[in-house]
């Protein structure tokens, strides 16, 4: 599964608004009455998916066409959020949709761009208690619940057992102050100083490092009571940055840029997790799929990740999103698309073919269950992530992730040394949130 630390769509809300329409919408009979009559209807099903990943989503739509003979699904893969937003401001969108970026949930709902499905769930006796409640969050935005859960993406801690065992260290760190100081243990240089394996690579941006991926670690919250951005009176935030810039500084900005530049694409067989590049890394459990594909011989172990000194109660949690799936609004045969949906997002089967071949974790509580899942001792680490009670996600927004580019750009500055008082860095990132926030909450669909 591909994904960005940080969604592209900016303001989506506002994009997407120019598809007009946002009132509920109620199955209807608009050339999609196959999906009941069962006369033969064809759909098309947009998705990020690519590659090898795209053959396994193409596994259960065949599945679903097993059960479903009537309608034929044409799959469709490597489309980006952009892509989707073109194509519904067009009038000219598929029947359903497949996004990595649930941060966009709020603009999809509140633009009415991505249709409600309360009317087919309630219909079809989908209820949203059959999600677990970590995954029933980033699927809908205050009450409109406009997408269902498709497998999400929980992250935690790999590391090579390797290089552990040769610095003499035997289990993964626990906190963050034992994870800078394994870091510094197993990273080393050349002659002249040059990084040659570095142990932990903090710096956000690089793979899948994104300041959202390490509130959970930290106790940090994005709101405060109000609903006001609250990055300057979290405390976990500035711990977090200060933990993260004191880490890099050991490297020294510049030497781990230029580490970095040939450190390997993330997602390909250069990965320098996989190469044994870097030591340990922040990952979700999708990552156990490319290693069994690109290099199985890897002797790795996974474990969640370290937590602040100050929250040892936080361990085993983690940073939860995943994948969204809804009906754009001009779809022609919703009815067809809402049955293709129904079936990806609660059949067991279908789920556990998904898991098992994304090496995703399921998103409906039976499924988490089902007898067809193949856990390996490494995946089930996250799936024991997924289920914890302090696991965490992001909070949805009308502007989507843009308070979360933001303060990513804030960030950036930060750990380059070009923010000098980092309290005052934070205040000003919060008060542009609220502004871009209170902007969003202002649109109007036509």
């Amino acid at each position: 599964m591909r994904r960005a630390a940080i969604a592209s769509v900016v303001l989506a809300a506002l994009v997407v608004s120019a598809c007009g329409g946002g009132g509920d919408e109620k199955p209807k009979d608009n050339g999609s009455t196959a999906a009941r009559s069962n006369k033969p209807v064809s759909i098309t099903f947009w998705v990020g998916f690519e590659q090898r990943e795209l053959g396994v989503v193409k596994q259960a739509v065949d599945q679903f066409h097993r059960t479903h003979p009537w309608i034929t699904v044409k799959t469709v893969g490597a489309v980006s959020d952009d892509k989707i937003i073109a194509a519904i401001r067009g009038g000219n969108a598929p029947d359903a949709v497949q996004s990595f970026s649930a941060d966009n949930t709020g603009a999809f709902c509140s633009s009415g761009g991505w249709i409600d499905l309360k009317p087919y769930m309630d219909r079809g006796k989908v209820s949203a208690d059959d999600f677990p409640k970590s995954v029933q969050s980033y699927t809908q935005f205050e009450g409109k619940r406009c997408a269902l859960p498709l497998l999400a993406d929980t992250y935690g801690f790999y590391y090579n057992k390797k290089l552990l065992a040769k610095a003499g260290l035997k289990e993964p760190p626990k906190t963050m102050s034992e994870l800078a100081d394994y870091a510094k243990k197993l990273t080393t240089r050349d002659s002249s100083g040059k990084l040659q394996v570095v142990g932990y690579d903090p710096a956000q941006g690089f793979y899948e490092n994104a300041p959202a991926h390490y509130a959970p670690l930290f106790g940090a919250e994005w709101v405060d009571a109000e609903g006001k951005s609250s990055l300057a009176t979290s405390p976990g935030w500035t711990e977090f940055l200060q933990w993260q810039k004191g880490l890099i500084d050991y490297y020294g900005y510049d030497a781990l840029r230029r580490w970095q530049a040939g450190a390997g694409e993330e997602f390909s067989a250069q990965n320098a997790f996989e190469r044994g590049k870097m030591a340990m890394a922040i990952d979700g459990e999708f990552r156990t799929a490319f290693i069994k594909a690109e290099h199985p011989d890897l002797d790795y172990g996974t474990a969640p990740m370290p937590v602040s000194d100050n929250h040892p109660e936080l361990y085993g949690a983690g940073y939860v999103t995943g994948n969204i799936i809804g009906i754009p609004k001009s779809a022609d045969h919703k009815d067809a698309a809402w049955e293709l949906i129904r079936y990806l997002t609660t059949n067991d089967h279908a789920l556990a073919i998904l898991s098992n071949g994304l090496r995703n974790v399921p998103t409906t509580t039976a499924s988490l269950k089902s007898s067809e899942l193949a856990p390996d001792p490494q995946f089930k680490v996250f799936m024991d992530i997924f289920a914890h009670p302090k696991t965490a996600t992001t909070p949805i927004t009308a502007a989507g992730s843009a308070n979360q580019e933001l303060f990513q750009n804030m960030v950036v500055k930060h750990q380059a040394g070009k923010v000098p008082d980092l309290q005052s860095a934070l205040a000003t990132t919060d008060k542009q949130i609220d502004a871009q926030l209170a902007q969003s909450s202002g649109a109007q669909v036509p």
